[in-house]
């Protein structure tokens, strides 16, 4: 007669309700798709709280490509769902902002927008100027960490601007700003008329004099930079965000931004002054 000396474990009744947990093997993504990258950034690359409920933060979530949104000389717009599997109240799709590369990218930003900016590490700052391959790499990465500080910094100020999920790298995910269920159109695609043109530009006034309280001018601000997602207008576009103090040419992009927004409105019929919206966006940031 033979006996099993193998050990046996506890039963389930003698397991510590504090140890048991429910482990579930996840198969590898698919072609497009990836782990969510949430808890790989740091967490001062995440977005600021309080955060919007539609933010999906499991570790469990997979991000899916679903394909370009808009391209552009130096960055791609993609869009990207993150969702827990099987669980559809947590599924969401935002825009991914993917600066590109050196060996495809041509950066035609002006070096006016980066006077005042300091750029502490000298051997990134002699690579800038000489615009190498190393240089390159910075600027892309120095692109994309101003519109993520900015994007966060005017989202906490109350800018109608797109929510900011997070950075890794130079990519940013964050709100993808939509209309009946599609991409919200630029401004500059629509035609407003009447009272929803005079609310346009009343909006735009004041995201405009919010940000000149900030110190600063979006830079690049026209029809073509501001989505109209039904009545409402978000302010996309800021890696150019030029600070009114510290750049000596400040006023002069605050006077375009002032110039571009006004000759819109103005050749719809609305009656308004780039002289006069200068004058009030100055009042704000003295």
């Amino acid at each position: 007669m033979s006996s099993d000396t193998r050990p046996t474990g506890p039963t389930s009744a003698e397991l510590d309700p504090r140890f048991v947990f429910d482990f579930r093997p996840a198969d590898d993504p698919g072609d497009g798709q990836r782990f969510s990258t949430w808890l790989d950034v740091e967490p001062l690359s995440r977005g600021p709280e309080p955060r919007p409920d539609w933010v999906v933060t499991s570790q469990a979530a997979v991000d899916t490509d679903l394909g370009v949104l808009k391209t552009g000389k130096e960055a791609d717009v993609f869009l990207v769902e993150r969702a827990v599997p099987g669980d559809p109240a947590q599924r969401v799709v935002m825009a991914a902002k993917r600066y590109r590369g050196e060996e495809h990218r041509s950066f035609h930003r002006s070096t006016a927008y980066t006077e005042g900016r300091r750029t502490r590490n000298t051997r990134d700052a002699r690579a800038l100027a000489k615009k190498s391959a190393h240089g390159r790499a910075v600027a892309a990465g120095q692109w994309a960490g101003a519109e993520w500080e900015a994007l966060k910094r005017f989202w906490l100020a109350g800018v109608p601007v797109p929510y900011p999920v997070q950075i890794d790298g130079t990519e940013i995910l964050m709100e993808f700003v939509t209309h009946d269920g599609e991409a919200a159109p630029r401004l500059a695609q629509t035609r407003p008329r009447g009272d929803l043109l005079a609310s346009y530009f009343e909006q735009l006034r004041e995201a405009m004099a919010a940000l000149a309280r900030h110190g600063v001018a979006h830079g690049d601000l026209s029809p073509y930079n501001v989505l109209a997602a039904g009545d409402r207008l978000v302010v996309i576009d800021l890696p150019q965000a030029v600070d009114l103090v510290a750049n000596p040419t400040g006023m002069d992009f605050l006077m375009r931004d002032c110039h571009n927004v006004c000759r819109w409105f103005v050749a719809r019929g609305l009656e308004v002054d780039e002289h006069d919206l200068f004058a009030e966006l100055l009042a704000c940031a003295l």
